[in-house]
């Protein structure tokens, strides 16, 4: 549910680990080979070879059950707004520049940045010269979480560099699995969500699970909200803390919490502890930090389940996205509508897209389609 985890003097690095690597990505297993040559031989009656001493295993990682059983709720389910497209459109510090042949050119801050992009499909409306003048290229896997390099055509850039959406300064990052350590069309959901806070009549408490590095958090804490922040990669949560203090805002009310997103909002559950707004941003596969599986198939109803019972009585929203998942948003749209059965207002799902916009920002372009969305809303 990600990086979230999102990071010289070569024209071509390795970057640190990307969006939710350390929490969600995985362990490799290692192989160990059998001895070269088959047995060994020997003279007459010598003993045979000592075995080699066997590595103890591992303890194994705790089982992808879900953290309870969903029963089936009562009362009507909330009206629904279907499809919704919500647009990111070029802004101050962020525009899609161009896309086609499975990769994308964005421009982010000061810098032109080239990664694969599977969705664009069709052909690139920009000449190959505008793209080979961009600053950082990623290349190495194509996967949404593979591993790979970047390469700096122009000249060696550092690991980060200064950022601002939204009036909130943060650092991007290249990261070794091509994410920056932000993602540009959820700008859609923080403004919403800015908006929700500034226009409160008291402070609301917004809960940020999987909050990668923090963005959406310092935006929501910038405009007035208490905020909770949950990450189980403990590098994320220290890039977080960077950008807090790339924003100038260590004195705003935000708790920054290392820990399993089930294991946390179960603990919440059973303190009563109560939220206005929560967005959700689960990856399809992680680990907590101590070896906690997810599974989005397996514990997604589960936890929008608890979500619901952590939300006050006037709570604005509950917020879910789902990314490189095979679906279609109406399953996450009918599991949003039963989860919240009862509760009225409205479901509203679609999908997020980003807007090209030429080399400017001025020339609306096509759409690219990046992830599926589904947001309950009060009213």
């Amino acid at each position: 549910m990600k990086e979230k985890d999102r990071r010289s003097k070569n024209a071509s690095v390795t970057a640190a680990k990307g969006r939710g690597a350390e929490a969600r990505g995985g362990r490799h297993e290692q192989r160990h080979s059998a001895a070269k040559g088959g047995p060994q031989k020997g003279k007459a009656g010598a003993p045979p070879p000592k075995a080699a001493p066997q590595k103890l295993p591992r303890p194994a990682a705790q089982e992808s059950t879900p953290p309870r059983r969903v029963e089936p709720r009562s009362g009507e389910k909330p009206i629904e707004a279907v499809p919704l497209i919500l647009e990111t459109r070029p802004t101050a510090g962020y525009h899609l520049i161009d896309s086609g042949d499975g990769e994308k050119l964005e421009q982010y801050g000061p810098y032109r940045i080239v990664r694969p992009e599977a969705q664009a499909l069709w052909p690139k409306a920009l000449p190959s010269g505008v793209w080979e003048k961009a600053d950082a290229i990623f290349t190495g896997d194509t996967d949404e979480d593979g591993m790979g390099r970047w390469r700096f055509p122009r000249e060696t850039l550092g690991e980060t560099w200064p950022m601002q959406l939204l009036d909130t300064d943060f650092l991007g990052r290249f990261t070794s699995f091509r994410h920056v350590g932000v993602f540009p069309e959820q700008l859609a959901h923080w403004s919403w969500m800015k908006d929700q806070v500034a226009s409160a009549d008291r402070p609301l408490k917004v809960l940020n699970l999987f909050g990668y590095t923090g963005v959406a958090s310092l935006i929501a804490a910038k405009a007035g909200a208490e905020v909770t922040h949950v990450d189980a990669s403990r590098k994320a949560i220290g890039w977080a803390r960077e950008n807090q203090a790339m924003a100038r805002a260590e004195k705003l009310p935000i708790r920054w919490i290392c820990d399993d997103a089930m294991k946390f909002i179960q603990r919440e559950e059973r303190r009563g502890s109560r939220y206005d707004i929560i967005l959700t941003d689960p990856p399809k596969f992680g680990r907590g930090p101590n070896g906690e599986v997810w599974q989005l198939f397996d514990h997604l109803a589960a936890m929008l389940d608890i979500c619901r019972e952590i939300l006050s009585e006037d709570a604005r929203g509950l917020v879910l996205t789902a990314y490189s998942i095979r679906a279609s948003f109406y399953s996450i749209h009918e599991l949003m509508r039963e989860t919240m059965r009862g509760r009225g207002g409205r479901v509203e799902s679609g999908e997020l897209i980003i807007r090209e916009g030429g080399l400017d920002g001025t020339a609306p372009g096509r759409a690219l389609s990046t992830s599926l969305f589904s947001r309950w809303v009060p009213k």
